[in-house]
């Protein structure tokens, strides 16, 4: 057997061995709540307002599920997640590479997209509200501002990281500045830009059930402020496993993106 084809088949292994790690931990640590959390509500004797049982969110969630106006709100919300996750990509990643090129713009911008962070998403959706339109746009405007600075910090970090001697090499063999960010450039710096939408896209949910809570709507921060006012402890449980779940599970797509992008830059 060949060194190359030995190492080939070591990293086979251990993708196998990280897949299956993906599956069964999460497994394992959400059996361990489940059971610490049957165990509390039994013994502990907690009101149903202050931490409803398992049994009672399940029954919640049935509930909630066939009802033909829950989705909806799901769907609002995803839109406004994702929508607002497009366009801080569309205004971030250019950035980063303009930044990246021209360092003057870059010390004459950081300080302000450190301080831009510190401001409150609460205090924000009101003053979108006033200066856009429609609650929709409002919202998709505070998550693309939520999403920006993870994707423009990551994307800026990873060309800083890149190799300068291939770049140098390309622009020897003629390579143009688009060429290079075409070719070199862009695919190289792939997985970076996916950790950082990674981290961005989770924080757009967020900014949107925020913003709904805040300007108003109809996704799931609207029906989780009905259900608080109704004290429905068990379906605002429902709701909050439900986000929860989306932004894992769009938050682990992505992670098999970067990881499929840095296996293909590493061949």
């Amino acid at each position: 057997m060949s060194f190359s084809s030995a190492n080939a088949k070591t990293v086979v292994s251990r993708r196998d061995t990280l897949g299956i790690l993906d599956i069964i931990a999460p497994i394992v640590f959400g059996l361990v709540l489940l059971g610490v959390w049957i165990a509390v509500t039994t013994l502990g004797k907690i009101p149903a307002f202050i931490l409803p049982t398992p049994q009672a969110v399940v029954r919640a969630a049935t509930e909630l599920f066939a009802s033909a106006t829950f989705w909806p709100y799901l769907g609002n919300t995803l839109a406004e997640a994702i929508a607002g996750t497009v366009l801080g990509l569309v205004v971030s990643l250019p950035l980063a590479f303009t930044i990246h090129h021209l360092p003057w713009l870059n010390a004459a911008v950081q300080p302000f997209l450190g301080a831009s962070q510190a401001v409150p998403a609460v205090a924000l959706a009101p003053l979108l509200l006033i200066w856009l339109p429609a609650s929709f746009l409002a919202i998709v405007v505070l998550c693309a501002i939520m999403v920006f600075f993870p994707i423009l910090v990551s994307t800026t970090v990873g060309l800083r990281h890149l190799e300068g001697h291939i770049l140098e090499a390309a622009m020897l063999d003629g390579a143009d500045t688009w060429q290079l960010l075409k070719y070199m450039e862009l695919p190289l710096v792939l997985p970076s830009l996916m950790g950082g939408i990674r981290n961005g896209i989770t924080l757009s949910i967020t900014g949107a059930v925020v913003g709904e809570m805040v300007i108003g709507g109809h996704g799931m921060g609207t029906l989780i402020t009905l259900q608080s006012h109704n004290v429905d402890t068990s379906g605002m449980f429902v709701s909050l496993f439900t986000i929860c779940t989306l932004a894992a599970g769009i938050y682990l797509a992505v992670y098999r993106l970067e990881r499929h992008s840095k296996t293909v830059n590493a061949v």
